[in-house]
């Protein structure tokens, strides 16, 4: 597992950063189980142990460090034994939601396991595994396991209901929410590796108002970037051309011969028109620095500025094509390849003029983007 391996320093860190959250648990609750914000819990892991935040990459992991990938996870240790979501698949409800149920989970098991798959490929991890912070009175506890894949030949269906369909594998068991296309899993959590008692303040409202007055507040602006926006994989009509984008490759040209591994990302010329100083201008070079942390050399090119592509013209296409979608050489991308992963967008985060990060986003992520 990944806590017992950590540095004492770094644990007592963590640590502290939980009880400290804890502490100001009766800002929102009278209760004396301490609450956890999720996305505070991801921040302060991610900041303890000096991983890298993947929470806004719509992958399966939360964060990475050292080759694995960390599922993070904060809820009620209630009896120990509690059914918790892992994954949802709204925008995969085309492919599975007439099926029956024997054929529905099989489905489902295969779009699960392909997300895991395409989050450690795609960020050069060797295994996945679940943190999880469980809240309990008065206290705080750490639980970890493995992140398994669904072992489809053994999937055996243990109950069918109106809205969820309950069936086990041999290794876990999970639960599938017709209506919320939410996929769960039974966490039994009966064995900790630390725990440690959290003392709530009785008025933090109080307390912290006496900090600001004495001591002040340094307020960190923690943002790494600048901006964000979405670009789609596709093109009009959520459609992957046979001969452009992510087949680039396939394109006729009687000048060379193209590389297997060449595409470019559409930029759409609304884009341009409603951030028209996010990139740089065409072919003036930038980093872009990939999910694995390798920084490539790329530029905005062709008329209208319509791509994005890397200066190696084969080093965004292995990142899709090969490390993501898992297509062999002389394979087309389709629409329903990037479905199968759960994805039809990259997020680009601009870092400044000359460094720019791109992940990958789920489906739908670029419509909504431009219709927000």
């Amino acid at each position: 597992m990944f806590y017992t391996d950590q540095s004492n320093e770094q644990k007592v860190e963590y640590e502290k950063f939980l009880r400290t959250v804890g502490c100001l648990s009766n800002l929102f609750s009278d209760s004396d189980v301490p609450y956890l914000y999720y996305r505070v819990a991801e921040k302060m892991f991610c900041r303890a142990f000096e991983a890298d935040d993947l929470s806004r990459s719509d992958v399966s992991a939360d964060a990475k460090k050292a080759k694995i990938g960390i599922g993070l996870k904060t809820f009620l240790a209630n009896n120990n034994n509690t059914l918790q979501k892992v994954a949802e698949f709204n925008g995969d409800r085309e492919s599975y939601f007439k099926l029956k149920p024997e054929k529905l989970v099989k489905k489902i098991a295969e779009l699960r396991n392909a997300r895991i798959d395409f989050t450690e490929n795609l960020h050069g991890l060797e295994g996945s595994i679940y943190h999880c912070v469980l809240r309990e009175s008065g206290k705080f506890k750490i639980f970890e396991e493995s992140m398994d894949r669904v072992d489809i030949d053994n999937i055996k269906i243990v109950k069918v209901n109106k809205g969820s369909i309950v069936f086990k594998d041999g290794i876990n068991e999970y639960s599938f929410l017709l209506s919320k296309s939410t996929l769960q899993k039974r966490f039994v959590t009966d064995e900790a590796c630390y725990e440690f008692d959290v003392e709530i303040l009785k008025d933090p409202i109080q307390d912290l108002a006496k900090l600001l007055s004495e001591e002040g507040l340094l307020m960190e602006d923690e943002r790494r970037f600048e901006q964000s926006i979405y670009l789609p994989l596709y093109g009009s009509n959520q459609t992957v051309y046979t001969k452009s984008g992510l087949n680039q490759w396939n394109a006729d040209d009687t000048k060379r011969k193209r590389n297997r591994d060449e595409v470019y990302i559409p930029v759409p010329a609304i884009v341009h028109k409603k951030f028209p100083t996010f990139f740089p201008s065409r072919k003036v070079t930038f980093l872009l620095k990939f999910p694995d942390g390798e920084k490539v050399e790329s530029s905005i090119c062709q008329g209208g500025g319509k791509a994005l592509m890397t200066k190696s013209n084969t080093r965004l296409g292995k990142l899709i094509l090969r490390d993501g979608l898992k297509l062999k050489e002389g394979e087309l991308a389709t629409y329903e390849k990037l479905q199968q992963f759960g994805i039809d967008s990259v997020r680009i985060d601009k870092i400044s003029n000359s460094e720019f990060e791109i992940n990958f986003a789920k489906n739908g992520s670029y419509e909504n983007f431009i219709k927000g």
